[in-house]
């Protein structure tokens, strides 16, 4: 308990411009973080299903529109 205590202190008087903000730029050289790429391609999974829910909405908005033009 002791140890948890004095490691805590040292952490809490380091200056804050040393800390890194971002988890992704600890990363040493030889290393990869599975955390990093685990949430690099769920970004572009996102991206991909974003995309192809506008294309949907697109599509459908023009077979709409054709059809109230056709319909008069």
């Amino acid at each position: 308990m002791s140890a948890e205590k004095k490691f805590s202190s040292e952490v809490s008087d380091l200056d804050p411009f040393l800390i890194p903000e971002k988890s992704e730029e600890v990363s040493s050289p030889g290393r990869v973080d599975i955390n990093i790429l685990l949430n690099r391609a769920r970004k572009v999974k996102e991206k991909e299903t974003l995309a192809n829910l506008v294309f949907v909405a697109l599509t459908l908005s023009l077979i709409f529109v054709v059809g109230v033009i056709l319909s008069f």
